[in-house]
């Protein structure tokens, strides 16, 4: 088992949850109520899961693939540590993720 701590997009702690090693993120943000779309369902075709990793688990995770880094250029709020949260697999080490200050789905333009 380990660790996400989702904070809300002004970085204030909204919760903490222990899940598996290797679940997906989109899918616990979604079960724990967090803000996600994830319009296409997590086959990475929107920007709708984008995510804020924390820079010190940032190095925890695979390299973004090129397909996912053309779709975080759709998503608003983007950083240097932005990611598809539908792309990402919790490592052992936990996670700790915030939510971007707004979201846009580019299919609805």
């Amino acid at each position: 088992m380990t660790f996400v701590r989702f904070l809300k997009a002004d970085g204030a702690l909204d919760c903490e949850v222990t899940t598996a090693i290797g679940s997906n993120l989109l899918d616990l943000a979604q079960a724990q109520g967090q803000p996600l779309e994830g319009a296409c369902e997590g086959q990475m075709a929107c920007s709708t899961c984008h995510v804020i990793i924390a820079p010190e688990d940032f190095q925890k995770l695979p390299r973004a693939t090129e397909d996912e880094d053309d779709l975080l250029d759709l998503a608003v709020g983007v950083t240097r540590t932005s990611r598809l949260s539908c792309q990402i697999l919790v490592p052992a080490e936990g996670l700790t993720v915030r939510m971007p200050p707004s979201s846009l789905d580019w299919r609805r333009g």
